[in-house]
């Protein structure tokens, strides 16, 4: 029954994990669906940031909740959020609403996958339990490889309106959510022991707000909505600054505090902190090779919301295979070189992406390639990072070590994506600035068509511009990342003790 119990967890991480990227596939449609034009698209940022918000802040916490009062509790808890956020978005008519139903979905799906890891602390033996929540992890990191291309898939539902409602489209990648939470609450229902919680002690509610908000501050803090002018809006500045103390005081609030979200006492801190700074910088890089290579699809290229994905596939593809052979060359030649020669190769892949030409078209090979170099180097990162933070940590904490690789990789993605977008956005008002949108006023209507061809290749080359530093930007990080990686915990290969 474990073994089933175990299989459901892992399907309602990979469900979770399926919402956190699946919308960098229709995230343009979703935009001008909900009223934002496309040379707005800053204001889809919280589309995305808002899951990774919700996700990041719900996870420690919820996970401590479950210790309290039972894994099955919290699992239909969340199962029923999850369905709710999945219909406020499905709904959703505006920015608001849309933002606010990806926000519940993240709270949801963030909690599933440390209460699905402690279900195997519960379930299983220390010895036995390095498998089971490897089996979890896989879930964890299958839903990045697909979500973009299940998005893709869905999206391709035909319009189906019933009494106004609309349920084809972007729609039906959240209406299937409703359908699958409630198979899924039926199996955990069945499989997932009713044992109550086994810790009756406090939960760390001032570590989790603590962490929350600092984050919020963050991302509100580098959201830009008028990017015309400046990278950061008036206010951005003292909240960023008000958000960097908010982390001071949750790191001196976990350091005494006799309830944590993460207990170190007796861990050696600076390899951990290499371990999840390679994590945050590898997660960074991530979701904006995800969100900006389908836009360059969809706006260069001039390619539909599926196509753009099986271009983005190449990346996503190539991520699973280098997580494999990480795994197997970590074994020989130890964790921190093998995520070393990944940054580095991630490196070198992005510098190729800054370098691909305006005529995407005429240069099909140089994008694949540079797509596959990049996700093969990333890949290689996962299983070295996962194996430094499990060596790190006691037997007993394992599926909160495994969460906090996972968190970081989501810090790195919320704060990259909101970051790089900011600074990218901005560069595209201030090089479009100049130009003027022809009206077919007052001239020929074979003046307006050239006039038209002549404007809309000038926003093409602005946004090249933008995608192609914004890579570098992303080679920058990765490089950044592989200095970090030569601090992770050192490692004798499998057999040369």
């Amino acid at each position: 029954m474990r073994r089933v119990a175990l299989g459901v967890g892992g399907a309602v991480v990979l469900l979770a994990a399926l919402d956190a990227y699946v919308v960098v596939t229709v995230l343009l449609d979703i935009a001008s669906d909900v009223g934002i034009p496309d040379n707005r698209l800053e204001r889809a940022t919280p589309i995305v940031t808002g899951f990774l918000l919700g996700y990041i802040a719900a996870m420690p916490l919820l996970g401590q909740l479950s210790d309290r009062y039972g894994r099955r509790p919290l699992i239909h808890a969340c199962l029923a959020a999850f369905a709710l956020g999945s219909v406020l978005t499905a709904l959703a008519a505006g920015e608001v609403m849309v933002v606010a139903g990806r926000t519940v979905q993240g709270v949801a799906g963030g909690a599933l996958l440390p209460i699905t890891m402690a279900l195997i602390g519960d379930l299983w033996e220390e010895r036995e339990r390095p498998v089971a929540l490897g089996a979890v992890g896989a879930a964890q990191e299958l839903g990045s490889a697909l979500g973009p291309l299940y998005g893709g898939m869905v999206a391709l539902t035909p319009s189906i309106v019933v009494l106004g409602v609309e349920l084809g489209g972007w729609h039906a990648i959240f209406w299937i959510n409703v359908p699958l939470a409630a198979l899924a609450a039926l199996a955990v229902q069945r499989t997932v022991p009713a044992g109550r919680g086994r810790s009756p002690g406090r939960v760390d509610g001032v570590g989790g707000a603590l962490l929350a908000l600092s984050l919020a501050l963050l991302v509100v803090g580098l959201y830009n909505p008028e990017p015309a002018t400046m990278v950061l809006p008036p206010w951005g500045p003292p909240v960023i600054a008000a958000g960097l103390v908010a982390g001071v005081v949750f790191v001196w609030w976990e350091r005494r505090s006799p309830v944590r979200l993460l207990d170190l006492t007796g861990i050696r801190k600076g390899p951990l902190l290499a371990t999840l700074g390679v994590s945050f910088l590898t997660g960074a890089a991530l979701l904006i090779t995800m969100v900006f290579v389908q836009f360059a699809a969809q706006t260069l290229l001039d390619l539909e919301a599926l196509q753009a994905a099986l271009v983005l596939a190449r990346f996503l593809v190539a991520l699973p295979v280098g997580a494999v052979l990480g795994g197997l060359l970590a074994r020989r030649l130890g964790d921190r070189w093998v995520a070393v020669a990944g940054l580095v190769m991630a490196t070198a892949g992005y510098w190729l992406m800054s370098r691909w030409p305006l005529e995407l078209a005429e240069a099909r090979l140089s994008v694949d390639v540079a797509l596959i170099v990049a996700g093969l180097g990333l890949g290689l990162v996962i299983a070295p990072v996962s194996g430094a933070v499990l060596r790190l940590m006691p037997a007993a904490q394992h599926g909160v070590a495994s969460s906090a690789v996972v968190v970081a990789r989501m810090m790195g993605m919320l704060i990259g994506i909101a970051g790089v977008s900011a600074w990218g956005f901005h560069r595209f008002q201030s090089l479009t600035a100049d130009l003027d949108t022809p009206l077919p006023v007052g001239v020929e209507p074979a003046t307006y068509a050239k006039q038209i061809a002549e404007y809309l290749a000038k926003v093409d080359a602005a946004l090249h511009l933008e995608y192609t530093e914004m890579f570098f930007v992303t080679a920058v990080i990765c490089l950044v990342g592989a200095a970090v990686a030569v601090f992770l915990p050192r490692h004798s290969p499998a057999g040369s003790r």
